[in-house]
């Protein structure tokens, strides 16, 4: 059914605009603002994505809704069910409060299927990049078992530790990156501007300069004449590894690297370690199958490596054997993990194994990201130290050496 964009007036005169309006034409669009008492004027009730209402989007740069905006609609429409109103009127209310104007779209798709008798759930799948597998099949569960309202509460809890572990990762590379940049843009500016005024000084003074100093300079002359070709080459190389990054095969090589990277390696695993048991304690929760779960928590894993643990780990138990061994046998996982997943499978309460693995790998990606962030920062500012160091005191050293043969 289209939806239209209206501006009409209140009984009290008050002009008022709207753009989830959905009816089969644009009668019976302005037959529904005056049943809400709301007088359309004229010209300014149209269908949706037509003549003005089109918007210049840019591959990349166009709307999207944030984790913070889902949990906080996710945990709204919990509270409405949980006070008995119907789910219809539930995503009416939460469509038109919402402020981001995709995510009201989004919500008034939605709200449309499940009128037409989609299920919550099939609803949300049409829209996977707002809703992932992993929402999507906790509302599936949540709906067979009439928990509903209990299964958004936690998916919303889920969708804000989630994005906490990712911001801890992100804010612990943010400082080392920054000072990268900045070593890179100053050694640049060194290189292209500031040492060729030392060497046409030096040259004029037609003397054999310090080996040190040469070598500065030719490097210099290389950066000034070939600044373009080193450009090009950075840019060649970054973009063959995006390319090969997204081939399968380059996928899982370039992420098992990554995992066996010296500091880096040891925080993402424990993050991979942590979102797995995050995933699978709330899936396994909420009632979904551990072969489901386990397909589910594999997609959303973040790393090739991981999901290639994760699906093993599936075969094994569709084979009758154990979760735990797969995991241990992949040697991402570490013992402790897999020996508790182990005691959860025997006892039947891998759900609440899985969420006190969870608790305590969040305080071991805390403990990393704080051990990385004081390991780098010196090490960077020592390496940074040597070469601004080494490139000042080339540059001055036959200015030292005159000074000397001077005095002596």
């Amino acid at each position: 059914m289209p939806i239209f964009v209206w501006e009409g007036r209140t009984a009290q005169g008050r002009v008022i605009k709207g753009d989830t309006l959905d009816a089969p034409n644009l009668e019976a669009a302005l037959a529904r603002l005056r049943e809400q008492r709301i007088r359309p004027i004229a010209n300014k009730v149209r269908e949706k994505g037509a003549g003005l209402d089109k918007e210049l989007t840019i591959p990349g740069f166009g709307p999207t809704v944030s984790t913070k905006e889902l949990s906080v609609a996710t945990r709204q429409l919990a509270t409405m069910i949980d006070a008995g109103l119907p789910i219809v009127q539930c995503l009416e209310i939460l469509g038109e409060q919402s402020e981001n104007k995709l995510l009201r779209q989004t919500i008034t798709a939605i709200r449309r299927d499940v009128e037409g008798g989609c299920t919550l759930a099939d609803a949300l799948r049409k829209h996977p990049k707002i809703f992932d597998d992993l929402y999507v099949n906790m509302v599936e569960a949540g709906e067979a078992g009439g928990i509903l309202n209990t299964i958004l509460n936690r998916i919303a809890l889920f969708i804000e530790k989630a994005n906490r572990l990712k911001k801890k990762v992100k804010g612990a590379m943010i400082y080392p990156v920054a000072i990268v940049l900045v070593a890179i843009i100053v050694v640049a500016v060194l290189m292209i501007f500031v040492i060729p005024v030392f060497a046409e000084l030096y040259g004029s003074m037609g003397q054999a300069l310090p080996a040190p100093t040469q070598i500065c300079i030719n490097i210099s002359n290389f950066f000034v004449a070939y600044w373009w070709l080193m450009l090009a080459v950075g840019v060649g190389i970054v973009t063959a590894i995006k390319l090969y990054y997204k081939t399968p095969q380059g996928n899982f090589n370039i992420d098992g690297i990554l995992l066996r990277m010296p500091v880096i390696g040891d925080l993402l695993r424990k993050v991979a370690v942590a979102r797995f048991s995050q995933n699978m304690s709330l899936l396994l929760s909420s009632g979904v199958p551990i072969l489901d779960g386990l397909a589910i928590t594999g997609r959303t894993a973040g790393n090739k490596v991981v999901e290639k643990a994760i699906m093993d780990s599936r075969l094994s138990i569709s084979k009758g054997n154990t979760v735990a061994e797969p995991l241990r046998e992949s040697k991402i996982f570490p013992p402790l993990v897999c020996q508790m997943v182990a005691v959860g499978e025997s006892t039947g309460g891998l759900d609440g194994m899985l969420r006190k693995v969870a608790e305590l790998y969040e305080e071991e990606v805390d403990d990393a990201v704080n051990n990385l962030t004081a390991m780098m920062e010196p090490a960077i500012m020592v390496v940074l130290g040597v070469i601004l160091g080494g490139l000042v005191v080339a540059m001055y050293l036959p200015i030292f050496q005159m000074g000397s043969l001077a005095g002596g």
